[in-house]
């Protein structure tokens, strides 16, 4: 009991410290006169993986190297089966014809990028560096191709940066809201490691499965909640662009940083099973938006029976 309320109370502080983050990085940028279309891409999109990537440098920094790569892979499969399916339950998701052959064939090319670099078990420093590089690459491409090839693509962004609401207005209030959510997530990882690895004891199960599993899907409450609000509120491509982007921010971004600071070894499980069912959500999604520009609620629900499908395997089948 112990451990699991350990658990809710990192991810509620994970929750919390992420949206703060958030909010005070946009009143900055609105200060700083940012453009909403950087906004949208940079904060926002990337700005809602900052959970993951907190949970899996402390993770690193413990010497538990199975929960932070969990943690990206596990994040990964759940942004695409369980947020963009239930969001596409709630109402049908478009996707610009841009962001479908620039960000979808992305992540599917970094997905398996990720395979090929970890095919002997071993994340290094140089595949860290390669991600980093590759990362800088795709936001450079990512600001060119919204400026000069699709300035309407760019309204999708805009509207991005204004599903939340509440934003400071007040360069203090901006600041204190960026300086508390960082404090707020760093606590909130400590407290959440602790209690992953006290359940995964408790359980019998591989710190490996925690991370794809309650540390992934607690993780990536910001993108949950961001995708559901954006889909409620009518902006469908803000939903699928915002999972697309925050897919790219953790395998590049996240791993990159991890692995930077320690060459992390990867589980047989993962190797054999999860890295490939998050290819699979990645190229099963690029059928399902390329067959009608949309995802409907049919393919939503299809989804997140998948997601079920994988969270029973995780630990019926794989659970060691």
């Amino acid at each position: 009991m112990l451990n699991a309320f350990l658990l809710l109370c990192g991810i509620g502080l994970l929750a919390v410290g992420g949206e703060a983050l958030i909010r005070g990085a946009l009143g900055l940028a609105e200060r700083l006169a940012v453009s909403p279309l950087l906004t949208g891409l940079v904060i926002v999109g990337f700005g809602t993986s900052m959970p993951e990537l907190v949970v899996s440098v402390d993770a690193v920094r413990s010497g538990q190297p199975d929960i932070a790569i969990g943690n990206v892979v596990g994040s990964n499969i759940g942004n695409v089966l369980l947020v963009l399916g239930l969001c596409a339950v709630i109402t049908p998701l478009t996707v610009t014809p841009l962001s479908l052959r620039r960000d979808a064939l992305s992540v599917i090319a970094v997905s398996l990028l990720f395979i090929m670099l970890t095919h002997n078990g071993l994340l290094s420093r140089l595949d860290a560096l390669i991600f980093l590089v590759i990362l800088v690459l795709y936001l450079l491409w990512a600001y060119w191709s919204e400026w000069f090839e699709a300035t309407l693509s760019a309204t999708v962004y805009k509207a991005e940066s204004e599903v939340l609401e509440k934003v400071p207005k007040s360069l203090a209030w901006s600041i204190s809201a960026v300086v508390i959510g960082l404090i707020l997530m760093i606590t909130g990882s400590q407290v959440l490691l602790k209690g992953a690895v006290g359940m995964a004891h408790a359980f019998a199960v591989s710190e490996a499965v925690i991370g794809l599993t309650l540390v992934a899907v607690g993780t990536s409450l910001p993108e949950l909640s961001i995708s559901v609000i954006a889909a409620i509120r009518g902006h469908a491509d803000v939903a699928v662009g915002n999972i697309l982007g925050s897919n790219m921010f953790n395998l590049l971004a996240i791993l990159g940083v991890s692995a930077l600071i320690q060459p992390m070894k990867v589980t047989e499980r993962v190797l054999d099973f999860d890295q490939w069912v998050m290819l699979g959500a990645a190229v099963l999604l690029l059928i399902f938006l390329w067959s009608g520009r949309r995802l409907n609620r049919l393919e939503g629900g299809l989804l997140l029976i998948g997601y079920i499908g994988y969270i029973a395997a995780s630990y019926l089948v794989f659970g060691n």
